[in-house]
């Protein structure tokens, strides 16, 4: 027969413990270890790379070499896990503990090889692969939208074409920038070319500001997005916002993509290319909430850039978007639907 004792100071300081014959493994109580303190990972969750007993990973990809302007997000899984030490378990907003029925770790950062694009892709796809096999949900800090791919493409080995909800100021459906076909601006039709993205499922929420013609939002359409813009989006409202996204996706195993440009600067400086006439705090996390019929394999959240957010907002906004998500995760297995 199988026995344990459950130690609770050593549960308490470390966030492993034992549960029928396997390790679950959830963030530390702050009543006993200071949330400054200590190594810092996301939410506090302990750093362990498996695949055994765990729903979800965070995983950092610091690569930020497939920029047009600022760079410098190479360090938002650093800003992203720092600011994360203040969120707790439970989302009132969603009325769950994340870990009363979740047990995730943060595994760290995957290798990258700044300034080689291809070699990073198949890091990242090598990276992610375990993850996505073992049926763990792979929850990604970026990095510049462009290592999207990658994960696209570990998705798709998996699971075949996915859903893509991306909630971004920009399209990221650009052919090229400088003659170049691999960048933060081409993710998504360099994904739509080699089949890994469901168009007819997926759509593109919050675009906004100006273009180089009326031919870049032709042109998501045309590889078979559904283009929700900004200015749409405060039309219509946030509740209706999330009823086109249910109907578009569906029952569709889905990819979250989430670049924090998507927020609007005022709340979200801290970001390499910003667009005015974005979405504030409480609008976002409207939306995110209004997620929690979709099937998430998996996700990101890009374009955090550390060096002009002195005040650590954008990197929180990050963080709490995140969490929102694992709130989900945590209702749909809490309700046996994952």
């Amino acid at each position: 027969m199988f026995a344990y004792t459950c130690n609770w100071a050593i549960y308490l300081e470390t966030g492993v413990r034992l549960v029928s014959k396997s390790i679950k493994y959830f963030p530390p109580s702050a009543a006993h270890a200071p949330r400054f303190s200590g190594i810092k990972t996301f939410i506090r969750l302990p750093h362990v790379k498996t695949t055994e007993d765990v729903d979800f990973a965070v995983v950092g990809i610091p690569f930020d070499t497939g920029a047009s302007y600022k760079v410098g997000a190479r360090f938002g899984p650093t800003a992203i896990r720092e600011a994360s030490t203040l969120i707790r378990n439970y989302s009132m907003n969603l009325d769950v503990n994340v870990f009363d029925h979740l047990s995730g770790v943060d595994y760290g950062d995957l290798p990258v090889k700044p300034g080689y694009i291809h070699e990073t892709y198949k890091d990242i796809e090598d990276g992610l692969q375990p993850l996505f096999d073992a049926g763990v949900v792979p929850i990604s800090l970026g990095g510049d939208h462009s290592i999207t791919l990658g994960e696209l493409r570990a998705a798709a080995k998996k699971h075949g074409p996915v859903a893509l909800v991306h909630f971004d100021s920009h399209l990221d459906t650009w052919d090229n920038y400088w003659g170049m076909k691999y960048t933060h601006g081409t993710p998504f039709r360099r994904a739509c070319e080699e089949g890994l993205i469901d168009t007819a499922h997926s759509i593109q929420i919050g675009i906004r500001g100006t273009q180089y013609g009326p031919e870049d939002v032709q042109g998501s359409i045309d590889l078979g997005f559904e283009v929700l813009t900004a200015n749409e989006l405060h039309k219509i409202g946030m509740d209706e916002g999330v009823k086109r996204i249910q109907k578009r996706v569906g029952n569709a195993k889905t990819f979250l993509s989430f670049d924090i440009d998507f927020v609007d600067p005022s709340m979200a400086p801290g970001t390499g290319t910003i667009e005015i006439g974005g979405f504030t705090g409480f609008e976002t996390m409207t939306l995110v909430q209004g997620l929690r019929n979709i099937k998430i394999i998996g996700m990101d959240l890009v374009e955090v850039l550390p060096a002009i957010d002195p005040a650590g907002i954008t990197a929180y906004m990050g963080a709490s978007v995140i969490h929102e998500v694992l709130s989900i995760l945590a209702i749909q297995k809490r309700d046996g639907r994952r």
